[in-house]
């Protein structure tokens, strides 16, 4: 007779079989303002899909068999092949069949910003390492527009909603897959102490060959069909940008020498590598002497893929807690009965439904940028300033969230720890903290028309208001500082920035109940610390809040 020492009860699985898109009222709601009805049929369907336990094993499955470099073949032929477990290639294969790599260039109807926004939310709150060559692919795409002649080599492959992942020249492919190496030992972010050197291969120019000879520290993602690379031209001369294939035209392999992958705290299921050139062939993109200027065009893309990949993991994180905290017993009632639970679980549902409502600003913003000051200066000075502000959010609000669950948090066996560990990525890559706060003064001070029409957007909401009015006037005051004092408050301003514009979105587009909330405790006499669920709602409709993040 087999032993039964006892029952196993009061315990509950992650989170799944769902529909993380109609159990989003705030994202619904946002769709329905950007004009991106069209695009619901789509988004729904891949919501469920996405939902689904099977979706979620995949992504578990990714991230505990990484990927392996195979630097030779059985035969001693140096390939630097990566070898991915097939969950990788499956979702992969699941994004790329949305059309969402391309969609905010292929399509010409409004609200394809939103909709590509929303695609790569429910994405990541599912998986986010599948997300980092998207993101490079996507943000690659306007800069080779401008480049004629590789534009007709890769236009269609780049726009082809099919999935690839063979390791072959790019005219052979159905799709390409696109990143990007900036980062070297000597320099971090400090891109202007780059020592990787450009020859030109004749007369050089726009379009011109070149070798180029030298190495990155962080080369993202190493599989890739081709990448976006800085080098000088010549020892001492210009920056350039260069588009580096894994092939020679020749359909030889190219000399990217890949000398090993990173071993990294998250984004297990993606491959980062180390590289050398050794004389390796690239076009040079643009002029010579701009190839700071055009890669930051790139990653002026890429930040905003940061905010909204936390943004995912923060509802991610704040959905899951909430799920588990209403099953869970302890005490004689559900652990989302009790008053201090209760507290923090709103505190998540407010931060979750703030970074939703910037990112799809931003989005509306990088759609319309030309249309006039105000969404240059959603794009331009609110996009760092989101990434400083929603990834540090996240990287501290999915341990608040790990915690709700307890143990069952902390073990490898679950979607919190995942989230846990992704988190800081997206805060370090493209641009740490201080980097964003210092482009956002760099922004502030050289797009003062943008800067001005973005302070009168947040007074005409802030008016009749006096927390918010206060805060638009203590920010301005800020900005009259002389720069070298103002530099040392980077932080504190972005950070004051950001709150003051998501309390004026919440103000016009969620309930009051979540609005009033947010900022009460953001903005108001009795604004919260650091610490989640360290917030007063006395008079908050803290079930309006809840049930609004999460119905189920």
């Amino acid at each position: 007779m087999p032993w039964h020492t006892h029952q196993v009860f009061n315990q509950y699985p992650d989170l799944a079989d769902y529909d993380p898109l109609a159990t989003d009222a705030a994202l619904c709601e946002a769709l329905a303002r950007a004009g991106a009805a069209w695009a619901r049929p789509a988004l729904d369907a891949y919501a469920q899909r996405l939902g689904r336990a099977e979706t979620y094993a995949l992504a578990a499955q990714a991230n505990r068999h990484g990927p392996e470099l195979h630097r030779y073949d059985s035969r001693g032929r140096r390939i630097d092949a990566l070898d991915f477990h097939p969950a990788w290639h499956e979702l992969m294969a699941l994004y790329r069949a949305q059309g969402l790599v391309s969609l905010p260039f292929k399509e010409r109807r409004a609200g394809r910003w939103a909709a590509w926004a929303a695609g790569f939310y429910l994405h990541g709150q599912v998986e986010q390492g599948t997300l980092c060559p998207a993101t490079m692919t996507q943000a690659a795409i306007p800069l080779l527009q401008k480049e004629g002649a590789l534009w007709a080599e890769l236009g269609a492959r780049l726009y082809s909603d099919a999935y690839d992942a063979r390791d072959l020249p790019a005219a052979h492919k159905a799709s390409v897959w696109l990143g990007m190496g900036m980062t070297e030992k000597q320099g971090g972010s400090d891109v202007r102490a780059n020592t990787t050197v450009a020859s030109a291969l004749g007369a050089g120019g726009r379009g011109g060959e070149y070798l180029l000879r030298g190495h990155k520290w962080f080369f993202s993602a190493p599989q890739c069909d081709a990448h976006l690379v800085t080098a000088r031209v010549g020892a001492d001369g210009p920056f350039a940008c260069f588009y580096v294939p894994r092939w020679r035209p020749d359909g030889s392999r190219n000399a990217v020498r890949v000398q090993r992958l990173k071993d990294k705290l998250g984004n297990r299921s993606n491959a980062s590598g180390e590289v050398e050139f050794e004389d390796a062939w690239g076009v040079l993109m643009g002029e010579e002497g701009r190839g700071i200027p055009t890669i930051i065009e790139m990653a002026g893309y890429t930040r905003l893929n940061c905010v909204v990949g936390s943004a995912a993991m923060l509802r991610q994180a704040t959905v899951q807690a909430l799920a588990y905290a209403r099953r869970r017993q302890a005490f004689g009632r559900p652990l989302a009965d009790h008053p201090l639970m209760r507290a923090v679980l709103a505190d998540l549902a407010l931060e979750s439904e703030a970074a939703l409502l910037l990112l799809m600003r931003l989005a509306q913003a990088f759609e319309r940028e030309a249309e006039d000051g105000a969404e240059r200066a959603w794009k331009r000075i609110m996009t760092p300033a989101a990434k400083f502000w929603v990834c540090k959010r996240a990287v501290e609000l999915t341990g608040e969230a790990m915690e709700v669950l307890g143990g069952n948090g902390y073990v490898e066996d679950g979607v919190l720890a995942r989230l846990y560990r992704e988190a800081p990525v997206n805060s370090i890559w493209e641009g740490s903290g201080n980097v964003m706060c210092l482009d956002l003064l760099r922004a502030l001070a050289r797009e003062r028309d943008a800067a001005a029409a973005l302070l009168a957007e947040l007074r005409a909401v802030a008016a009749g208001e006096p927390p918010l009015a206060a805060a638009l006037e203590e920010l301005i005051a800020w900005l009259t500082l002389p720069p070298e004092e103002l530099e040392p408050l980077g932080r504190l301003l972005a950070q004051r920035l950001v709150l003051l514009a998501q309390a004026c979105l919440l103000r016009r587009h969620a309930p009051a109940a979540v609005a009033d909330a947010f900022i009460s405790t953001r903005l108001g006499p009795i604004a919260a610390g650091r610490v989640a669920g360290a917030v007063d709602l006395r008079g908050m409709n803290v079930a309006a809040i809840l049930g609004r993040a999460y119905p189920g």
